[in-house]
C-alpha cells in the first residue's frame, strides 16, 4: 500500500507525471469522468473543493484539495494555470 503525501496546489507545477492510465477498467474511468464534472460544478457554483488522489511518473500518490476551474478529456485545470492529467487521477473526494 503506497502512502499518499499531502500536496499543494502550487507546488503540483514541479512534479511529472504518470503518461500511463491509472484506472484499469472503462467503468472507474467514467465513473472519475462524471466526478470531475461534478468537482467542477461544485466548484463553479459554490466555490467549493475537492480532494484529489493523483500519481506522479514515479509511482508516488499525492492528493490536493483545491477548486476545479476547467475539465477536458485530458487535463483538469486548477486556480494559477495548474494541470493535472485525467489519466493521472486515481480518484476525488467531493466536499458539499
Amino acid at each position: 500500500m503506497s502512502i499518499v503525501k499531502i500536496i499543494s496546489k502550487e507546488n503540483i507545477k514541479d512534479l511529472k507525471f504518470t503518461s500511463k492510465e491509472v484506472l484499469l477498467d472503462k467503468e472507474s474511468r467514467e465513473k472519475r469522468m462524471r466526478n470531475l464534472l461534478r468537482g467542477l460544478a461544485l466548484g463553479n457554483v459554490l466555490h467549493g473543493k475537492v480532494k484529489i488522489t493523483f500519481e506522479t511518473e514515479d509511482a508516488k500518490l499525492y492528493l490536493v484539495d483545491t477548486t476545479i476551474w476547467a475539465v477536458s478529456q485530458e487535463f483538469i485545470n486548477l486556480k494559477g494555470n495548474i494541470t493535472i492529467p485525467v489519466n493521472a487521477i486515481l480518484g476525488l473526494d467531493l466536499k458539499y
